[in-house]
């Protein structure tokens, strides 16, 4: 009984941290669109964002081209969907959106 009663808190605690995780999306990425194709911590049509933190970890490189393939679009790094262009992002934004990933 003990068991059940600790997997019910760990679980419902897995669920509020979920839920957290989500509310947390920035302001400019609502703004610029990102949400229609993007979430924080599950695939939609593009990558997670927690996947793609992941991806890039300790490659500084990597973020000056993950800010070409969102102000330019492209595939492939994800599969076969590709990315459309946002030309758009404002340097501010796009600085707090790639911030916001790399911290995940």
């Amino acid at each position: 009984m003990k068991s059940i009663v600790t997997s019910m808190i760990v679980a419902a605690g897995l669920m509020v941290a979920g839920s957290a995780m989500a509310a947390d999306m920035p302001a400019v990425a609502k703004k610029n669109n990102c949400t229609a194709c993007h979430a924080i911590d599950k695939k939609v049509v593009g990558p997670a964002w927690k996947a793609v933190a992941d991806k890039y970890k300790g490659d500084a490189a990597a973020w000056d081209k993950v800010a070409t393939k969102i102000k330019k679009g492209g595939a492939g790094a994800w599969g076969s969907m590709p990315m459309p262009a946002n030309p758009k992002v404002s340097d501010a934004d796009m600085a707090e959106i790639i911030g916001f990933i790399k911290g995940l």
